[in-house]
């Protein structure tokens, strides 16, 4: 009811929703799934262990999210459309592409519209990660509700976190939900009955009993991230040198992290450590560079928007309890160091 009606299956873990809802759409061995580089490897992982393979295409530069533009370019010079079977394929691998993946990343939701637009023109299924966009809204539907399903994490640091490891899917189609609740309990359609083979891969009902509990407060603590966000945005706006990750006029984030882009990156992280402020990097190495997709061949510079990114971000302290002075602190320890790295600049010159 949250995501907008429909149907939801409960999963151990948010990587388990997105493995288990690519399965029951079909996806599987000599396929492709479009994803993002910039994004955590549950993403690709679950993409592998479906049995296909992931294909990256670049990010949004303002977003960090998926690029319509980058995807609607792949499909149209790097495959072909055969209209006969409806299938995509890609050119130099002659698989099939058989779905797309936007990552709705840091409590963003991707650019849905247009996505939407290239998958309905090439016969795609559209898997929604939303592990980081609970209640999260793209033109007034939530986040998880656009494609054929939506996948959700639980994982104890999300918005709406359990107290382990937990997922869901969210779908209207009740073949793929039928299929989904098979495949997390050993392919059973009833107790004993094994249509398939499938895995371990139920929600606890502990965590399931935490997250309904926690659920009645989640629209208030997304309120509290928000109007956290505008605050950061209104004191970082004429800071030099540091840049936001945007909300998309189109999109009601839920800042399930609040990330800026700098260019000395790792000394900004050095410094407010020292003044007792942690931060994260979500993410410092793009798939395309992981050791575990080294097969794949690709190398510095073919994602130059990701890599740029990857090498600029960091996460401020962002959660729902965050006070105003603790956040002016933070900007005022910010705005010390860039002051004195240009002051420091200055006199070099």
């Amino acid at each position: 009811a949250f995501c907008g009606g429909g149907l939801c299956v409960g999963l151990n873990s948010g990587t388990d929703a997105l493995r288990f809802a690519l399965m029951a759409a079909g996806v599987g061995p000599g396929h492709e799934v479009v994803t993002v580089a910039h994004t955590f490897i549950a993403t690709t992982e679950a993409i592998s262990q479906a049995g296909a393979v992931p294909v990256f295409v670049d990010i949004d530069p303002q977003t960090c999210c998926l690029d319509p533009a980058r995807l609607r370019e792949f499909v149209e010079r790097a495959c072909r459309f055969d209209s006969s079977t409806r299938q995509v394929v890609n050119r130099s691998t002659h698989r099939v592409v058989k779905a797309v993946i936007p990552v709705h990343l840091y409590g963003q939701p991707a650019d849905m519209d247009p996505i939407m637009e290239v998958a309905a023109a090439y016969n795609l299924v559209v898997i929604e990660d939303a592990c980081q966009a609970h209640g999260a809204r793209y033109k007034e539907r939530p986040a998880g509700s656009i494609g054929l399903a939506g996948c959700f994490s639980f994982y104890p640091g999300k918005n709406l976190g359990a107290f382990g490891d937990a997922g869901a899917v969210v779908t209207k189609d009740e073949a793929l939900a039928k299929t989904m609740r098979m495949l997390r309990e050993h392919g059973q359609s009833q107790k004993y009955y094994h249509d398939m083979e499938g895995y371990t891969g139920r929600l606890d009902a502990i965590q399931a009993a935490v997250l309904r509990l926690k659920l009645r407060r989640l629209a208030d603590w997304n309120r509290a991230r928000r109007e956290n966000a505008k605050l950061y945005d209104r004191l970082l706006s004429d800071v030099p040198g540091v840049a936001v990750v945007r909300e998309a006029p189109s999109a009601q984030s839920v800042y399930h992290l609040y990330v800026i882009l700098v260019d000395d990156r790792d000394g900004l992280q050095q410094h407010l450590s020292q003044k007792g402020i942690g931060t994260g990097l979500h993410y410092p190495l793009p798939l395309h560079l992981q050791k575990a997709y080294a097969a794949m061949g690709h190398k510095k510079g073919d994602f130059p928007v990701s890599e740029r990114t990857a090498a600029r971000l960091l996460s401020l302290p962002m959660f729902a309890e965050l006070t105003p002075p603790q956040i002016e602190y933070v900007v005022d320890c910010i705005k010390q160091y860039v002051n004195g790295t240009r002051q420091k600049a200055h006199g070099a010159r």
